[in-house]
């Protein structure tokens, strides 16, 4: 038997500057107040991403400010699959998109709308 522990730090999902001033244009040109980011099954491999912008918090939301206003609550039943995930905000070409980048994942879908991890 192992006994497993919980790191908060190593947890935590990190976002670059380019993606918070990404999530600071979308609400100010919105009425909600924070980035909410969690994780749903989907597609064929497993989960997909989802960010939503929302006016409160759930009451066991983790909270974490990336500065210039921008908060991002994290779902805590989504952590085990986005923990140490970075959010980054990326051109390719003339395509403008988030990119995470997670080191759990280990397999994406052909179509690209799903991931599983380990």
């Amino acid at each position: 038997m192992s006994i497993a522990s919980f790191d908060p730090q190593q947890q935590t999902v990190q976002v670059t500057p380019s993606a918070v001033a990404h999530f600071k244009r979308q609400l100010d040109n919105s009425q909600n107040k924070a980035v909410r980011l969690s994780v749903k099954q989907s597609g064929c491999t497993g989960w997909m991403y989802v960010v939503d912008l929302v006016n409160e918090s759930r009451a066991d939301d983790l909270h974490l400010s990336l500065g210039d206003g921008v908060e991002l609550l994290v779902d805590p039943k989504s952590l085990p699959v986005v923990g140490g995930t970075e959010i980054d905000y990326v051109t390719e070409g003339v395509n403008r998109q988030l990119k995470f980048n997670n080191p759990r994942v280990k397999d994406y879908c052909g179509c690209g709308e799903s991931f599983s991890v380990n």
